[in-house]
């Protein structure tokens, strides 16, 4: 992939001028200007552009909503969409939007937990990168350069076009979008071999503050080492990313075991958590604990399901679970061979549907969520866990779901700060808390989000401290957020000290250097150190 345009002569002066418009016509002045600049582009502007008299904008801003918490009445909405289809548009639309007092939200799947993509408080606009989805896949040299609109099941769907024997290392839902997924660390059933997505990415392409279109060369080590896992809506919009496949062999085996409380589940989690960060690093075994039916009586229980994808065949798969977690009883039956892509498609729940379903970018049944998570150094009691139990039966409360996933492996073998994700050896395994419902109004948000605060309350003995740590890509506001306007270094380290640890001073660092005005800002941005003139 190659720039789709050269620098706009404007960017020069785009500082000399400064915001003056008034609410009420900022949106037509930045129109005004998109427009204004669309004889430097290829594709006449006016077309992807939509503000909300645009018989399309509702339309357009609701497909990438994935959380029904943010289609609400009340939910702050863009003054204008930017739908881009080269790399110009989204040069013009940055500068556009200094020039005119306006903030940008970059989106690609619409994941966001806390819909920071297309929401925000103060004068918006939305890049949608929907129309950035290409993907190049060169097989011969293990590589792939994919556009951060494309989600992760459209790149494993075009990987296994080009190859039977190479994959990613990235997440389980097909519909996230490659920009935030990317930008935030991202991890899967491959993480214990390969690590993170981010830790495979070799090269990038983005637009700066400046409306410069920078690469890898260009753009300097330490902005590199930013947008792997810093975040990339704090630095610019990035449009592309080469990333680094990795082998996968040609079967692999998955299984799913469920077990309930009555089926001794507490004591199986017990020794999960004893071994499974140290077992083989082609296998990954991930919990998930909600709400179930006891076999015996029917009533409901806690099920704990154990679901895996191991980077080899049965025959050696059997023997390594005899040996080092006989307690699931996992036997032969409860297996299935079959290839990466077709694993990829049984952890997404697509088993028996052609491949061609991961090119979906929406999701059927969209209900309300708020997820937390956590780290975990030293195993849960089982005591901690039981008192966890009653509290996914309260009154109201439709569908909890906490889900454990091992570290170890290749985890344990990168630096703390090799990207900004920090994570990695000392970490046992990592919790992300959920509660989904589909009952409507306000009443049934508080109930809900109340619930799940509750539980982060109450798992907060068993986790991660100083700082209890948080997973950038599992959004959560509730563990600070910054103003508006100016945000301090030491304010900005409420939050930002749980998601990068020891990386944070760094990222602001490198966010002084390339956009001291924090022009890129969100409720959890990373913060420019640069203060009315002052460091």
């Amino acid at each position: 992939m190659k720039p789709l345009s050269s620098y706009f002569v404007i960017v020069a002066i785009v500082f000399l001028f400064s915001s003056t418009a008034s609410f009420a016509d900022t949106h037509e002045k930045f129109v005004q200007c998109l427009f204004n600049y669309s004889h430097n582009t290829n594709t006449s502007i006016s077309n992807i552009v939509y503000t909300q008299t645009n018989s399309s904008y509702s339309s357009i801003l609701n497909a990438s909503i994935q959380n029904l918490r943010f289609t609400t009445n009340t939910t702050e909405k863009p003054l204008v969409i930017v739908t881009p289809l080269e790399v110009s548009h989204i040069q013009a639309t940055i500068i556009c939007s200094q020039r005119h007092g306006m903030q940008i939200r970059t989106r690609s799947g619409g994941h966001d937990y806390e819909g920071l993509s297309y929401i925000s408080e103060v004068p918006f606009v939305v890049i949608d990168l929907v129309n950035f989805i290409e993907i190049q896949v060169d097989a011969e040299n293990s590589t792939a350069w994919v556009q951060s609109g494309a989600t992760i099941g459209q790149l494993y769907y075009s990987i296994s076009e080009k190859s039977k024997t190479l994959g990613f290392p990235a997440g389980v839902c097909p519909t996230v979008g490659i920009g935030g997924h990317f930008s935030g660390g991202g991890y899967g059933f491959l993480m214990r071999k390969y690590g993170l997505a981010a830790d495979n990415v070799i090269d990038v392409q983005m637009v700066d503050v400046k409306g410069r279109f920078l690469d890898r060369k260009s753009m300097g080590e330490d902005l590199f080492w930013a947008i792997r896992g810093g975040g990339g809506a704090s630095f610019g919009v990035i449009v592309a990313w080469k990333i680094k496949l990795v082998q996968v062999p040609s079967t692999v085996t998955v299984f799913n075991v469920p077990r309930t409380l009555e089926q001794n589940a507490t004591n199986i989690i017990h020794k999960w958590q004893r071994v499974a960060s140290k077992l083989d690093e082609r296998l990954t075994i991930r919990i998930n604990i909600g709400k179930g039916s006891s076999a015996q009586t029917g009533n409901q229980t806690v099920q704990a399901s154990f679901e895996s994808m191991f980077a080899g065949d049965l025959d050696e798969l059997i023997p390594l679970m005899e040996k080092n977690f006989p307690e699931l009883g996992l036997v032969r039956e409860d297996c299935t061979e079959m290839s990466w892509i077709e694993s990829i498609m049984y952890m997404a729940g697509f088993s028996g549907q052609p491949t061609q379903v991961l090119r979906n970018r929406t999701q059927p049944n969209l209900v309300f969520s708020k997820n937390k998570s956590d780290y975990v150094k030293v195993p849960i009691p089982d005591a901690a866990l039981e008192g966890l139990w009653p509290m996914f039966f309260e009154d109201g409360i439709e569908s909890p779901v906490i889900q454990f996933t091992p570290y170890g492996g290749r985890m344990d073998e990168i630096s703390e700060s090799e990207i900004p994700f920090p994570y990695r050896s000392g970490n046992i395994f990592h919790i992300q808390h959920q509660v989904y419902w589909e009952e409507e109004g306000d009443e049934a948000t508080e109930r809900h989000i109340n619930w799940m605060r509750r539980v982060y309350s109450y798992m907060e003995p068993y986790v991660s401290k100083s700082p209890r740590a948080a997973y950038l890509n599992y959004r959560d506001l509730d563990i600070g957020v910054n103003n508006n306007g100016y945000t301090s270094y030491e304010q900005a380290s409420v939050w930002g000290l749980k998601y990068f640890n020891n990386n944070f001073r760094r990222l602001a660092e490198v966010k002084t250097k390339v956009d001291p005005r924090n022009f890129f800002r969100n409720e959890q941005s990373i913060p420019s150190l640069v203060s009315h003139g002052r460091k």
